[in-house]
């Protein structure tokens, strides 16, 4: 309740950063959301942009470290908030920050093939939801490896 629900489409413009708070893993990146606009001539003009740090918690960790790298175009589903502290002059700054629900990669701008786990075992309940874990994801067109091994054809493969 009250939490404001955002979807951001745009390129991840920081190294995805992992570590541990209170116990749980996080990854946490910058991404950049810019827009153009057509001018009356034809031309297209650079317009606003959105700056917001995205927070990876729980199962997304492992999808988002061996899936998305700096540079990677991407959606980011979550709730926003800004965060409030203290610059190292003493002043008071906020930051638009994203506690990430859903995030992949923009397939307007990556070829991505997405390979669902094997269904659970008859005994097993399988009752986290989550079809995303152990995806595997190819991207062909970045030539950026991110820990991925390229296959002859030149598509990534990366494995969660």
């Amino acid at each position: 309740m009250f939490e404001t629900p955002l979807t951001v489409v745009g390129r991840i413009i920081t190294d995805p950063r992992r570590r541990v708070v209170a116990g749980q893993e996080l990854i946490s990146f910058r991404v950049a959301s810019n827009s153009r606009r057509r001018t009356g001539d034809g031309t297209w003009e650079p317009g606003h942009s959105l700056y917001i740090t995205v927070n990876c918690w729980g199962k997304l960790v492992t999808g988002v470290g061996a899936a998305l790298y700096k540079g990677a175009a991407v959606i980011a589903v979550g709730n926003v908030f800004t965060s409030e502290y203290e610059d190292r002059d003493g002043a008071r700054r906020s930051s638009l920050e994203m506690r990430a629900t859903a995030i992949g990669p923009d397939l307007a701008r990556v070829i991505a093939r997405i390979e669902q786990p094997p269904p659970p075992p008859a005994g097993d309940s399988g009752a986290d939801g989550d079809a995303g874990d152990g995806s595997d994801i190819s991207g062909g067109a970045s030539g950026e490896t991110a820990g991925g091994e390229e296959s002859e054809t030149g598509e990534l493969s990366l494995s969660a």
